[in-house]
């Protein structure tokens, strides 16, 4: 699943090339991903150029000059790649975009999980409103540790289900977490009111770190990411414990241990993140 810094690399490199552009038509060749698509039938989406492209989140935000906005989320599998109309469509490109200057913006998901979401903006460079409930940027000064520690006061569920809760921070996705927790020695099961002022300073951090890390190598490719001209993240390789287990740990001579937190996979040394409990 695309998370923050895949869905950063996907809108830095949309800038540079859909910016102050305009969409004269988009076709959609299967109805529905995880929503139905409904982009197609918008006369408000063409002929406007392209005001700015940004990310909140795991989305991707287009906004027009005219206020109107397409949300991306990419889902499990999404991406999206621009090309020349004449390219062959891949089997899972669902939707393309046309552009004013012979370009085509298409959005593949295999899996369906991802949806384009057309929204109006109460005003230029606003938040959608159906994005209001997320929580802070991790990469902002307004997540801290004053932050977290507030929103972990009375949180008893495991920190590494706590900190994937886009209601207190957004973009901590399952791989950065797992990271995070391992470069600051901390338990993925300790309960997240139970982490030490310091110990959530230093996480904070970390997190911020990871994620600029991961963010400057494009992201990670594990599956079936890609960026926009078809290349793979290459954090992958800088990876400690995602996806390790069973192997050495690379601070000490213990193994790896996966464990299941909430339905996903949490990976960490039983010897560099003793448990609390």
């Amino acid at each position: 699943m695309p998370e923050l810094p895949e869905v950063e690399t996907i809108t830095n490199a949309l800038k540079p090339v859909i910016t102050g552009r305009k969409f004269t038509n988009i076709e959609i060749f299967f109805p529905r991903l995880r929503y139905e698509l409904t982009v197609h039938q918008s006369p408000e989406l063409l002929n406007t150029k392209v005001a700015e492209i940004r990310r909140r989140a795991r989305y991707t935000i287009i906004e027009l000059k005219n206020r109107n906005a397409i949300i991306f989320h990419y889902g499990m599998t999404g991406a999206v790649r621009v090309c020349k109309p004449e390219v062959p469509r891949l089997k899972h490109e669902h939707v393309i975009f046309h552009l004013d200057d012979g370009m085509t913006l298409r959005f593949e998901d295999p899996r369906r999980f991802g949806f384009i979401q057309q929204v109006k903006l109460k005003k230029a460079g606003a938040d959608p409103e159906e994005l209001s409930h997320l929580g802070p940027e991790p990469l902002t000064k307004n997540f801290t540790a004053k932050h977290l520690q507030k929103a972990f006061e009375k949180k008893t569920m495991p920190i590494k289900t706590a900190i994937m809760d886009n209601a207190i921070v957004v973009g901590v996705g399952n791989i950065y977490a797992n990271e995070a927790l391992f470069m600051t020695g901390i338990n993925p099961t300790t309960p997240a009111n139970k982490l030490t002022e310091e110990q959530l300073k230093q996480f904070v951090e970390t997190i911020k770190k990871t994620l600029k890390k991961a963010i400057k190598a494009g992201g990670t490719t594990i599956a079936d990411f890609k960026g926009v001209d078809g290349s793979e993240g290459k954090f992958n390789q800088e990876l400690l414990v995602y996806g390790k287990s069973g192997e050495k740990c690379t601070k000490c001579d213990d193994t790896i241990v996966k464990i299941k937190q909430s339905g996903r996979a949490s990976f960490y040394c039983p010897t560099c993140q003793p448990s609390s409990q």
